[in-house]
């Protein structure tokens, strides 16, 4: 069964479009990350599909059924939000059972969705905490418990890691893929993080200004990206671009090869000066600058000593590279 169906979605806030012509299916038990740059639309959509926002124009149709002019709360879906909007007099186990209460469940059915979410998510020892007892990745751990026991179709999750440091980013991100795994769940989750896009998403939705730029599974939008913003968006270190490039291109158009294309080479067709390196352990990053004045970064795997102020020689398989013409759109060979 399709989760998730919308069809020429737009939403405009007066004069301003800020959504234009979305057309998305979420397949059921699928993981769907929107990604994009602040402002391209990706929470308005999310507020859409959860009807926190009308749709100006297009139908959301959630598990077979036409939702437009249904309220939040008959949607079938549960929100985690990036504040973690926790009632701070409520002890967890409270805070995760009073939607079911407002509900009107059966006490039965609220310990048993409570207990099972408390287990899941590793809360029992702070059940009768309260939120301010809690660690951020604690109360983040709350905030999704309080979306598993309403049981929804659809789990929307609009940025939820913003709030946490690094290393509790990667653990709580860890957890939110075990519980897709384990609960079946469909997901829609929104993050301007491409990291996060590429390690959580079975298919991944990139936004630009209000619109679809390419729908695709992490590795599709990576090896195969349509235009040169996609290109750009997902990767890290982001891919280098070069007008001056040792390639045939479109006039006014641009060659596009990722950091870890790069290899330093006697006979290199690109010649530059390392101005920067970054060793990270693992992985070396040396950001270069050409002849022609334009910046790449090279990245090694491996430690490497090549030191700043090296001059260098750089050349790349080809096949490896990317052309997009002067409108940003990828050439294919």
């Amino acid at each position: 069964m399709t989760a998730l169906t919308l069809k020429n979605v737009s939403k405009s806030f007066g004069s301003v479009e800020v959504l234009t012509d979305i057309n998305l299916t979420v397949e059921d038990r699928e993981f769907v990350v929107f990604v994009g740059p602040s402002g391209c639309g990706k929470s308005t959509l999310l507020r859409v599909i959860a009807g926190l926002e009308d749709a100006t124009a297009g139908t959301v149709d959630i598990g077979g059924n036409v939702v437009n002019a249904v309220p939040p709360a008959k949607r079938g879906i549960a929100m985690v939000f990036q504040s973690y909007a926790l009632y701070p007099h409520l002890t967890v186990r409270d805070n995760m059972a009073l939607g079911l209460k407002q509900e009107k469940q059966p006490k039965s059915v609220i310990d048993e969705r409570v207990n099972k979410a408390v287990g899941m998510l590793d809360l029992k020892d702070y059940v009768d905490r309260r939120p301010s007892d809690l660690s951020g990745g604690q109360r983040q751990r709350v905030a999704i418990g309080r979306a598993i026991v309403r049981e929804p179709k659809l789990f929307l999750f609009d940025e939820p890691l913003s709030n946490l440091d690094a290393a509790l980013r990667m653990n709580t991100r860890i957890e939110i893929a075990e519980l897709h795994r384990t609960l079946n769940a469909s997901m829609i989750y929104v993050t301007h993080d491409q990291t996060e896009a590429m390690t959580l998403a079975d298919k991944i939705v990139v936004l630009r200004d209000g619109r679809v730029e390419q729908i695709g599974s992490p590795m599709e939008l990576y090896n195969n990206p349509a235009n040169q913003f996609v290109a750009g968006f997902l990767g890290s270190p982001a891919m280098n671009f070069l007008k001056k490039a040792p390639l045939n291109i479109p006039e006014g158009g641009t060659l596009g090869i990722r950091p870890e294309h790069l290899r330093i080479a006697t006979d290199g067709r690109i010649k530059g000066t390392v101005t920067h390196v970054e060793r990270l352990g693992g992985d070396t990053n040396l950001m270069v600058t050409t002849e022609e004045e334009e910046t790449l970064t090279i990245r090694i795997f491996g430690q490497d000593e090549t030191q700043v102020g090296e001059k260098i020689t750089l050349d790349f398989d080809n096949q490896a590279s990317f052309a997009f013409d002067d409108k940003l759109q990828r050439v294919r060979s």
